[in-house]
């Protein structure tokens, strides 16, 4: 069995309390053999139900860690989880690096460009393989729209602060690099970002909190295709992160995340100055 570390910000989250079953599931799959043997929670007790790092660990079956230290040293692959809390990857990010060992870290990568290519920057010194992404990525129905050049994506969430980037990783897994600019236009609690680009190729982002299904838009290619987002991207995700365990390889070219992460966080300024283009 390979040991698998936890690091979170409060162990009982939906990520956390959903990512042992993916894996085994993955394990499955893939003739793997991993399981979440250490974790470790900043927060003692989840604010979002009250259960404790203990009870957690007793549920899934882990071994609770009094410090991030000693979830590293006892595992043989990492996890940094927070999916709601960004600003914790990099300090997270600034004890597990170190230790080299395969690294996971959930959406939403960094708060910012800035703090994205500071871990970039700890994983290339200390030569620690790692990625990040929004498990989006993995929905099977962007298959269809490859070669688009116009995209239009829509979805929803609590706050488009943490659930934009869902949208921005599918964008740019289609469109590529080289977004230039952003502008934000809002109607009631309905939020649409436009990024342009240098060439054709043009983009929005359609955001609400009120159930927006995930669906895409894609014109420029063979023909025009649209899908709703319906397969079993966690599924994909938590397949392709045992992948990497093994493997130390990311599946696809990681510097598309520092272009979400840009993408993501001109179209949140944006809305700043609603309804004028901001340069990314």
């Amino acid at each position: 069995m390979k040991k698998i570390g936890f690091i979170d910000y409060y162990l009982s989250e939906w990520h956390a309390n959903n990512y042992p079953a993916w894996i085994r599931a993955a394990n499955a799959v893939l003739g793997t053999d991993y399981q979440v043997a250490y974790a470790w929670g900043e927060l003692e007790t989840s604010p979002r139900d009250g259960i404790t790092t203990a009870k957690w660990c007793e549920t899934f079956g882990a071994t609770p860690c009094a410090t991030i230290e000693e979830v590293c040293e006892n595992s043989d692959v990492l996890l940094i989880l927070a999916p709601s809390d960004p600003d914790k990857h990099l300090p997270y990010a600034k004890i597990a690096l170190p230790y080299g060992k395969p690294t996971y870290i959930d959406k939403t990568f960094a708060p910012d460009l800035a703090t994205a290519k500071e871990i970039f920057a700890l994983a290339e010194q200390h030569g620690t393989p790692f990625f990040s992404t929004s498990a989006l990525r993995y929905a099977t129905e962007l298959g269809d729209l490859a070669g688009s050049r116009q995209l239009a994506v829509t979805g929803s969430g609590r706050t488009a602060d943490e659930y934009l980037v869902h949208q921005a990783e599918m964008l740019v897994k289609l469109l590529g690099e080289g977004a230039s600019k952003a502008r934000a236009m809002q109607t009631g609690l309905l939020t649409v970002f436009e990024i342009g680009y240098a060439d054709d190729r043009r983009a929005t982002m359609t955001f609400s909190p009120n159930a927006l299904p995930f669906t895409l838009l894609g014109e420029g290619g063979e023909k025009p295709r649209w899908r709703q987002i319906k397969s079993d991207f966690f599924a994909l995700l938590l397949q392709d992160i045992l992948r990497f365990y093994e493997t130390g390889k990311v599946s696809f070219d990681i510097a598309e995340t520092l272009e979400v992460m840009k993408v993501r966080e001109g179209a949140l300024k944006a809305r700043n100055t609603p309804e004028e283009w901001i340069a990314l």
